[in-house]
């Protein structure tokens, strides 16, 4: 089952990414991307060992960001794939039949590549500009959302298809977003900058927007 919230980690100078795992999973997140970026492998595998014993230890997912051997290394659930990074296949091929893994959209031609790929699920952004990640992709707001989802309907079965909206979300946006028809929000400084958000967008997630 996909996590209508996953939280992406977000290092800072007053938080490590070990700290952000922790606190999320201490509000409640059952779902936590680890995003390492600018570290060695040997420190990305250190920081996924940590992440992996306070997952487990919370009953959470841990998928890793790109990094598919870190993801083998330290036996997370899964993985979430980029734009530039390796096939579904070859991914599944690596971490075996029942490894969840994403991958990132930007556009409908992108989601069906996605879909055809077989993805577990689809984060599908940025729905505006955040500092979270550099080289952004075009924004695609609700209107951007809206027309996706819409065309997707006239060739699939969207609530087989677990998409998730991701890039600069904040509190406000959520419900709105969630209209569109897509599965979930991956949200990133949302949460680091106050954790305690999280119970208020569980309370807006739980609400009967998505088929169960």
């Amino acid at each position: 089952m996909i996590d209508k919230l996953q939280y992406i980690t977000q290092e800072s100078a007053t938080i490590s990414h070990i700290d952000c795992v922790r606190e999320a999973c201490i509000a409640g997140v059952k779902w936590i991307q680890l995003r390492v970026k600018e570290k060695t492998f040997e420190e990305y595998i250190f920081i996924a060992k940590e992440a992996k014993i306070i997952c487990n230890l919370y009953d959470a997912i841990l998928i890793i960001n790109d990094n598919v051997e870190v993801a083998k290394q330290v036996n997370a659930h899964g993985v979430h794939l980029g734009k530039a990074d390796m096939y579904i296949s070859e991914a599944r091929s690596i971490l075996g039949e029942h490894a969840i893994i994403g991958g990132t959209a930007n556009t409908l031609k992108e989601v069906e590549s996605l879909i055809n790929q077989q993805a577990n699920y689809i984060g599908l952004g940025p729905y505006r500009l955040t500092e979270t990640k550099q080289n952004l992709s075009p924004t695609l707001g609700l209107e951007g959302y809206d027309d996706i989802l819409n065309q997707l309907k006239t060739s699939y079965s969207i609530s087989e298809i677990p998409i998730i909206a991701v890039g600069g979300i904040e509190y406000h946006d959520v419900e709105s977003i969630l209209e569109t028809g897509v599965y979930g929000v991956a949200v990133s400084g949302l949460l680091t900058n106050d954790f305690s958000n999280t119970a208020r967008l569980f309370t807006i997630l739980n609400k009967e927007l998505w088929p169960s």
